[in-house]
């Protein structure tokens, strides 16, 4: 998209492209060629209504009957044909600039409202779908794509800040910056409006939870949240099949159980699962078993081993916008997700509970008491002590009993980093001060609230969108529909986080109580490990590219701890990222 005169090289590259009528003539917007085909909710949109409103953009809707209803009690009665992006454009012409109070889903968008002469950028909630923009002159070039907008720079310099973030932890520490200096990604929950000379970024939303939600029952909370996790999946759901990438934990599953419910046909529900038994001796494979034999779904075990690492990867010419560590084995997943994408075209991930229901224990506690409710506070305290039980509380004995390691050790840099980088980035101070909420602790949920404002989300959606380049499919996340998202925050903490207690009691009977009652088993870190020290990284060479960031002399070698090899990769792949930015 670009804000001035389309140039005829500009316009002939796009399949499509609609420019406004006088006196509008210097907006273009510009879908590429294929963006327009694919996954509906996922292709560019290019959307009108009247002469006044224009918008290009990718947009999913959650909630959309709600939506529907809205538009038609302010008078403005939409047909239930309408396409996600042209409910966009009624509801910014029902509430202007709050519309954005009424949509929810993953979209990042433009809209050109040519009554007042401006252009706003919006991108979704939590940044489930990306949005860069970049000033060259007097020209404003806005994209969903961080490529098609370097390409356009009359230079690509570097942000030193990203890389040194991206080696340091393994993904930017602020969600602003890209890996290009002069190209800047606009943060979730954001707009940007462009209105004559004048350019101003404003948030829309912040995520809140004011009070817990106190319901009568444990079956009304049970409840509460199945209904509220089918409408997330129903508002994901294909026109053919789903998938549901299945770890035989409690999230995945009940995704999956819930998704059968929801379509009320079994056979438009497949399931996939990675299987680390043979690495890690884990047992995914035979929970998730237990759990598509019951639901009577398909499922496809592929074992982890032929996925976690590519000894040939420096070989591969599979790009992406900015430098990622998933260079190291995204032929693996790119053959692998071809075959999945021929079962279905959308797959379901279960990220969010670990989040949502961290258990903040004391904080609620302490909560509830600066508030004189003492009736819930004993009421919290007896249902604490009863479901953490005997076993519970002597597994507390014995962790106060063991050596605590000191806390708020210093941040230690690794030797490979140039010590230049470090000291003009301020890279201690940044990894000590940047990535928190920066918006004050949560009264009674602060760890929980805490974690949806870390910028780590903003690489694990990026994450995706790499993964989601290697074959045609998508990747959604029901537990981050909003009205999931709130819900499973609004909960009190005790005793409904203690180990995910929700969820055990609203897939009771839905699920084998083998999985029901399954303790979480977490992954031992880096499972790819074991295959780099078989395979070993490549040897790098120094270089003009690398030289100003990493100094090779000192990078790890085959018997290096399992954490120094884990935090090489990212010079390797930066290496590689430079390699292939040069062809």
């Amino acid at each position: 998209m670009q804000a001035r005169p389309a140039d005829r090289a500009v316009r002939q590259e796009a399949r499509s492209a609609v420019e406004n009528p006088q006196p509008w003539r210097h907006v273009a917007f510009l879908c590429l060629p294929g963006d327009e085909a694919g996954i509906d909710g996922e292709a560019c949109r290019l959307a009108a209504l009247g002469e006044r409103l224009r918008l290009v953009g990718r947009v999913r809707l959650d909630g959309r009957a709600d939506l529907l209803a809205r538009l038609a009690g302010s008078g403005n009665t939409a047909p239930q044909s309408d396409p996600d992006a042209t409910l966009c454009l009624r509801a910014y012409a029902a509430w202007g600039d709050r519309f954005t109070d009424f949509i929810a889903g993953d979209f990042s968008f433009s809209l050109w409202d040519g009554g007042r002469n401006r252009l706003l950028s919006v991108r979704d909630q939590l940044g489930k779908r990306p949005l860069f923009h970049a000033q060259s002159g007097k020209t404003w070039l806005i994209s969903d794509s961080l490529d098609w907008i370097a390409d356009r720079l009359p230079a690509r310099a570097l942000d030193d800040y990203w890389i040194a973030d991206f080696l340091a932890v393994g993904f930017s520490l602020e969600f602003e910056r890209t890996v290009y200096r002069d190209v800047r990604r606009l943060a979730p929950a954001h707009s940007l409006s462009l209105d004559g000379a004048e350019a101003s970024v404003r948030r829309y939303w912040h995520l809140e939870v004011a009070e817990p939600l106190f319901l009568p029952s444990a079956e009304a909370y049970g409840e509460r949240f199945r209904t509220l996790l089918s409408l997330a999946i129903a508002d994901r759901f294909p026109s053919g099949r789903l998938g549901v990438a299945l770890s035989g934990g409690l999230d995945s599953t009940t995704i999956a159980a819930c998704a059968v419910e929801t379509c009320g046909a079994r056979a438009r529900v497949v399931a996939a699962c990675e299987s680390h038994r043979a690495l890690l001796g884990s047992e995914e494979d035979h929970y998730a078993g237990l759990v598509a034999k019951r639901l009577d779904i398909a499922l496809r075990v592929e074992k982890a081993e032929a996925l976690v690492y590519d000894p040939q990867w420096r070989m591969r010419s599979l790009w992406h916008e900015e430098p990622t560590v998933y260079f190291i084995n995204a032929e693996h997943y790119r053959a692998y997700y071809g075959e999945l994408a021929q079962w279905a075209s959308v797959w379901l991930h279960g990220e969010g509970p670990d989040n949502a229901l961290a258990f903040d224990r004391d904080a609620y506690f302490r909560w509830l008491w600066r508030r004189g409710a003492w009736g819930r506070l004993a009421g919290a305290l007896l249902r604490y002590a009863w479901i953490k039980g005997g076993e519970g509380w002597a597994a507390t004995a014995r962790r106060r009993l063991r050596h605590r390691e000191p806390q708020d050790a210093p941040v230690a840099m690794p030797p490979w980093l140039s010590r230049d980088l470090v000291e003009r980035c301020h890279l201690v101070e940044r990894l000590r001060d940047l990535g928190g909420s920066g918006g004050g602790v949560h009264p009674w949920h602060p760890r929980a609230m805490a974690s949806f404002a870390h910028p780590i989300w903003a690489s694990h959606f990026d994450d995706f969108r790499f993964l989601e380049s290697l074959a045609p499919l998508v990747w959604r996340h029901p537990y981050l529909d909003l009205r999931v998202l709130t819900f499973l925050l609004s909960v009190p903490p005790v005793p409904w986080a203690w180990k995910k207690r929700l969820l055990r009691v609203a897939m009771r009977g839905r699920l084998p109580d083998e999985v029901v009652d399954r303790e979480k088993s977490a992954l031992p870190r880096g499972p790819h490990i074991a295959a780099i020290r078989h395979h070993g990284l490549p040897d790098l060479a120094r270089s003009d590219d690398l030289d100003p960031y990493v100094d090779v002399r000192f990078l790890p070698g085959g018997q290096a701890s399992d954490s120094e090899i884990d935090g090489a990769i990212g010079p390797h792949t930066l290496a590689h990222w430079f390699a292939l930015r040069r062809h």
